[in-house]
């Protein structure tokens, strides 16, 4: 399969992240009675009709990400691809933490902490492992992707290929369907079958953007966007409670995801290629410091403040806010503690490159140091000048080690 196009920067796709946000921040502050008081269908009688599927931004996210982290893991090594996404995520959602624990802390009026051991937890985003209470609520999603990332570091170990990120759809949307009937909690807990067909699709997209699009890559689109819509019922109990799958149509959300799917589409295809705002490429950056800030601290600032300022003004002030402070985790968090984390855990991975190199390489390197280089005097062979070396190195009475025969063409790899 050759190559077509990698992609330059996909501009629309930062806009369609920050939208995706956004969406969310509508359904907390809006759908969502806790920072009201009570229903909202009263303060905001059409909004809270709209505002009731804003959840299914974490599902654009999801097939927004699978596109993303593929493109991500083309030609890096699973030490490479750790240090990107480690850097990525960590700076911002430690602020997030702090922030939220001041402000729950200080106004505990739609929250509360669960006990510093818990803060403690969350630091690592691995509670979501062990049970521990997220200290906001949308850290749930981080846990997700933490598995898709993992998912996508067994395909670096065997290449990132076209035809290995294939095999990686096809066997994860067998386990995903099988999984509910399995009942395995392993295969359960990483298969994923309610996020997994955003992902795959996701991973599908990026294959066409790389490549071609083909009928292949159109069925696995095809496939994971029916096998979507079974799980908009189990979404919408999740979120709105049980009584809101039958007091809901569920067409709205099919047409967000088909609509979310075809503007990804258009990406793959490079329909927007030549856009290339960068308000957009701005938008973008906001888009991950914001969703882990918004929730407790918006919804505890609505709750404070509800009745002394009109409901969509403080909806509106409210989300100015939370995108400024965005910003500012950004610009003065996420560039330098980011670019420190980079520079850091690279050179923990050089350090340890060198000192766990296998003993076949260096015995492949001594073997070749032997092969090209002049011949050296008997007394000082060059295994013995290996700082690997141990006891068993010749010494100056050992006889002089004969050269090594070259390699045998027909047993060379390619």
């Amino acid at each position: 399969m050759t190559e077509q196009r990698s992609g330059s920067r996909l501009a629309v796709l930062d806009g369609l992240r920050l939208l995706a946000a956004l969406m969310v921040v509508f359904y907390h502050y809006v759908a969502l009675a806790r920072p009201w008081g009570h229903s909202t269908d009263t303060i905001f009688p059409t909004a809270h009709k709209l505002a009731q599927y804003g959840w299914l931004g974490v599902e654009i996210f999801f097939l927004i990400s699978g596109f993303v982290i593929c493109m991500s893991v083309w030609g890096r090594t699973v030490g490479g691809f750790a240090v990107s996404r480690l850097s990525r995520l960590f700076p911002a959602y430690w602020v997030g933490i702090l922030l939220t624990v001041v402000v729950v802390k200080m106004w505990p009026e739609v929250s509360s902490l669960h006990g510093w051991d818990t803060v403690i937890t969350n630091l690592t985003m691995l509670q979501g492992g062990n049970n521990t209470p997220n200290v906001d609520p949308v850290y749930w999603t981080l846990f997700v992707e933490l598995k898709f990332y993992l998912i996508m570091v067994v395909v670096v170990l065997f290449g990132v290929t076209y035809r290995n990120c294939l095999i990686l759809c096809g066997v994860w949307t067998a386990a995903a369907a099988l999984a509910p009937v399995l009942k395995t909690p392993l295969l359960t807990a990483f298969a994923m079958p309610q996020y997994a067909p955003f992902f795959i699709a996701g991973i599908a997209f990026y294959l066409m953007r790389r490549f071609r699009p083909n009928a292949v890559l159109w069925a696995i689109v095809v496939l994971q966007l029916l096998l979507a819509q079974r799980y908009i019922d189990y979404r919408l109990a999740t979120n709105l409670g049980k009584a809101a799958v039958d007091a809901l149509p569920t067409w709205p959300a099919r047409f967000i995801i088909t609509a979310a799917f075809a503007l990804i589409a258009a990406i793959a295809l490079g329909v927007f290629d030549r856009i290339q705002w960068k308000w957009l490429t701005t938008a973008g950056a906001l888009t991950y410091p914001l969703y882990v800030i918004h929730m407790n601290i918006g919804m505890t600032l609505i709750h404070h403040y509800r009745n002394q300022i009109p409901a969509p003004v403080l909806v509106a002030t409210v989300t100015i806010l939370m995108l400024m402070a965005a910003w500012f985790i950004h610009l003065l968090v996420e560039r330098p503690l980011g670019k420190w984390l980079r520079t850091t855990m690279r050179r923990g991975i050089d350090d340890v490159r060198q000192h766990v190199t296998p003993p076949r390489m260096h015995a492949r390197r001594s073997t070749l140091q032997t092969a090209t280089e002049p011949p050296q005097s008997p007394t000082v062979s060059a295994s013995s000048c290996h700082p690997a070396s141990t006891a068993t190195a010749p010494t100056a009475t050992s006889h002089p080690t004969p050269p090594a025969k070259p390699p045998n063409p027909r047993r060379s790899s390619p």
